[in-house]
């Protein structure tokens, strides 16, 4: 389901996906993981696919522990990337259902999951052969 709820998106956006480099991407990822970390989302995880997977540079992973939550981790990605970066994302689902809001820049995915939908789906060890990113500062 679409949900286009209260976002800009890329239509507007100011820095288009294709024109980002590696290190933009690195930088998304960490600016996205630093602020869930903000917003108290628990255990963040920033993994670097772009060697095992098409589909993106980046992926972050995060879970918080109610629909609010969810959506505020959201808004405070969405916020703070665009406030560094100026990057709007390319696709925000999942903000209405409550259990995995995915946030995609293109280069850059971010999953933000209820423990139940991280338990279940598993992203980590489905993806747990890609590099482990370290932040800058901590996370």
């Amino acid at each position: 389901m679409f949900d286009n709820a209260q976002t800009k998106y890329a239509s507007d956006q100011m820095v288009i996906s294709a024109n980002v480099d590696e290190y933009t991407s690195r930088e998304t990822a960490l600016i996205a993981a630093r602020a869930a970390d903000d917003r108290k989302a628990d255990n963040v995880l920033v993994l670097c696919v772009s060697e095992v997977s098409y589909l993106a540079d980046y992926f972050v992973i995060v879970t918080g522990f109610s629909q609010v939550q969810l959506r505020a981790i959201s808004q405070a990605i969405s916020d703070q990337v665009e406030i560094e970066l100026e990057r709007l994302p390319l696709r925000v689902e999942g903000q209405r259902e409550g259990n995995w809001v995915l946030m995609d820049y293109g280069d850059v995915i971010i999953h933000i999951l209820s423990p139940e939908g991280r338990d279940f789906y598993k992203l980590e060890s489905f993806w747990g052969h890609a590099e482990r990113v370290k932040a800058a500062s901590p996370v």
